[in-house]
């Protein structure tokens, strides 16, 4: 069981938050070229980019849930890296809803009511969304190198 768990979590991880975490960091760009490119197209990529977005963070749910679900399995709910990667996590979602999500809104609406965004506000954005993406990328080293483990080297 536990061998089916961590399948199901890794698999998770990797179909919902991999798209996030490049449409995320495609949105900036993409919100920036709006005005000098036809705008009802670069308008519908910038909505396409949020919507994966939106999506993929509600899917991605079920990461932390099959993780948690894998470590007791595993026996390993208290393990230190552990910790560190359920508290990365949690920083990592904070982030991206109260920051990349709807930031993302509110330059889609600036868009769509063919408003110029500021470069400021698009390189904000651009900062939340790395900082989102180099926690995941932590993690995902701490679920590799398991500091510890008998696995690593």
């Amino acid at each position: 069981m536990t061998k089916i768990l961590l399948i199901l979590h890794v698999l998770a991880a990797i179909v919902a938050v991999g798209p996030v975490t490049v449409a995320a960091s495609m949105f900036p760009p993409a919100a920036r070229r709006v005005p000098a490119t036809d705008g009802a197209v670069a308008v519908g990529t910038v909505r396409l980019l949020h919507r994966i977005c939106r999506v993929y963070a509600g899917i991605g749910a079920a990461v932390p849930v099959l993780g948690l679900a894998t470590a007791l399995a595993m026996g390993v709910l208290g393990s230190g890296w552990l910790i560190v990667s359920i508290a990365l996590t949690a920083a990592a979602a904070g982030i991206l809803v109260a920051f990349v999500l709807p930031r993302q809104e509110e330059l889609l609406d600036q868009l769509e009511a063919e408003r110029p965004v500021e470069r400021s506000a698009t390189m904000q954005l651009a900062m939340s969304t790395g900082v989102f993406n180099l926690l995941w990328a932590t993690v995902t080293i701490l679920m590799i190198v398991r500091p510890g483990s008998t696995t690593s080297a």
